[in-house]
């Protein structure tokens, strides 16, 4: 998996990227009580706003990690947001994209790097 800078990570599934927010993340977040996630089939640039997440706490927008269609959604989330506390780094991730370059993902953090990151 790769890691952002924003608290999402990247898992690459064959010719997909699936992507999703850290536990620290969710953690940093509190309870989530709504999740808008975005069309399947539409066209996103890195840094597009294409995920939006409301907790007790904050509402937060997802961005885009890189250019490329959203193929998937994990539709099972706009009924239990709530999935995303319990398991953010499994079965609550947000959308799968296809990306033209795999190679753009090099420019994130492994885990390691992300761990550092988060102190």
């Amino acid at each position: 998996m790769k890691f952002t800078e924003e608290h999402e990570w990247l898992r690459v599934e064959g010719d997909v990227v699936v992507v999703g927010i850290t536990t620290h993340a969710a953690e940093q977040l509190g309870d989530v009580v709504f999740v808008e996630l975005p069309e399947e089939g539409t066209t996103v640039s890195k840094d597009d706003e294409v995920v939006v997440i409301e907790s007790v706490k904050a509402a937060s927008d997802i961005l885009a990690p890189l250019d490329g269609e959203i193929v998937e959604v994990n539709s099972p989330l706009a009924d239990e947001p709530s999935k995303v506390n319990d398991d953010p780094e499994g079965e609550a991730w947000f959308f799968k994209m296809k990306i033209e370059d795999l190679s753009a993902l090099d420019d994130y953090m492994d885990e390691a790097a992300y761990k550092n990151f988060i102190g």
